[in-house]
């Protein structure tokens, strides 16, 4: 299985997404990373070894590619159209993460104008949603299910070990605080549905 995540807008949790997914389809079979965006975010984040997949660029993916069951793409930012018709032709499920941010939840549904249009099989995750009593969460939820957008059952809390486990070189189920427990939870969540 192939699955890209992507985003028009910065700061969606798009890499976060990325390595988590990764770190979950790796329990259930090989699972390769392919960093595509320039940032190399997603390469930074495996310099320790610590994660349990294997992370590459998108020159050296064609080396790799044949020997992984699923393969996690992780989009440079802002896609053109271009681009997100090749993406989109070119894996099973493309993800659109999108804090409940008005800004984020516009930029997400021009991409998903462009997205329908090619008939592309995607599907929403809200991401950095905020604890209660915030009912951001909730809001957006009910915003983008009457779009009639496909949207992950599962969510991603906001939690400061999403912050901090990249420093480690390590995902939030290997975070040392008990909190970060819970953002794994969400990952397992979404993974879940990914597979069903």
């Amino acid at each position: 299985m192939i699955v890209t995540v992507a985003s028009f807008k910065g700061g969606v949790g798009k890499t976060t997404t990325a390595v988590h997914l990764a770190a979950y389809l790796q329990q259930k079979a090989p699972t390769l990373l392919v960093d595509g965006d320039q940032n190399r975010s997603a390469s930074t984040w495996a310099e320790g070894d610590k994660l349990s997949f294997k992370v590459v660029t998108e020159a050296q993916a064609p080396k790799y590619i044949r020997q992984y069951e699923h393969v996690v793409i992780d989009t440079q930012a802002r896609p053109e159209q271009k681009d997100l018709e090749a993406l989109a032709d070119g894996c099973d499920l493309l993800i659109l993460p999108t804090t409940p941010k008005a800004l984020d939840l516009d930029a997400l549904l021009r991409t998903v104008d462009v997205l329908s249009a090619l008939g592309a099989n995607f599907k929403v995750l809200l991401t950095i949603v905020p604890p209660l009593p915030s009912r951001s969460g909730e809001e957006a939820r009910k915003l983008l299910v009457a779009a009639g957008l496909p949207v992950f059952e599962g969510e991603i809390k906001r939690l400061v070990a999403f912050e901090r486990a990249p420093l480690m070189g390590v995902v939030v189920n290997d975070y040392p605080d008990q909190r970060a427990q819970s953002g794994w939870e969400g990952y397992e969540a979404v993974g879940k549905e990914i597979l069903a």
